[in-house]
């Protein structure tokens, strides 16, 4: 990520030389400490824009959601609860929702300057587009349903928000193996509900 994304969050402070808990320089970062919002960019920066990066095809568009996500990790740190999950876990969903906003956003005004320039219609009926659609969505939430608990969770990290089978593991703190185990087996009961042939 370039240096000048964090120069424009904060000014260089001296670090901590021992690696500290991202909950607790969250906590930190709430009370207004700069060393610690310095300690958590260089623990994050990498995977904030990564993940941005996944999700957004420009870069320099990622790189702006990134930088709004370190803006809002500074301003918003006080709503960060140990209680309810990790530090990393908080900053990645923050990010992952920054990043679809942004795409969102962009594909709103895409179809906004697409509906002033008509040019003979689509080529394809709309109405029946959509309605596949939302049944196909609400198909993937009923079966989604019938997975268990660790599956749901597993494929929903993988799959809705864009984590890797390294990162799903990580922030679940669980065994790879165990991770790639309770996502394929997750998959086929999604496969079998949904009535794919494989």
């Amino acid at each position: 990520m370039p240096d000048q994304l964090r120069g424009t969050l904060l000014k260089s402070v001296a670090m901590p030389e021992e690696p500290v808990d991202l909950g607790d320089l969250l906590t930190l970062v709430a009370r207004g400490d700069e060393v610690a919002f310095s300690a958590v960019y260089d623990q994050m920066g990498a995977s904030v824009y990564g993940l941005a990066r996944r999700v957004i095809r420009d870069p320099s568009r990622a790189e702006e959601v990134a930088q709004e996500v370190f803006l809002q990790v500074w301003q918003t740190a006080a709503r960060f609860d140990p209680a309810r999950g990790k530090g990393k876990s908080w900053i990645l969903t923050l990010t992952h929702r920054r990043a679809v906003d942004a795409v969102r956003h962009d594909q709103a005004a895409t179809n906004r300057d697409l509906k002033y320039d008509w040019s003979g219609g689509p080529d394809y009926d709309q109405v029946e587009e959509e309605v596949t659609v939302n049944l196909e969505h609400e198909q993937v939430r009923k079966c989604m349903g019938g997975l268990t608990d660790l599956q749901r969770e597993a494929v929903d990290l993988a799959y809705y928000q864009g984590y890797t089978y390294a990162e799903v593991a990580s922030v679940l703190d669980v065994n790879p193996a165990t991770i790639k185990t309770r996502m394929r087996d997750g998959l086929v009961r999604l496969r079998d509900c949904m009535g794919v042939v494989a």
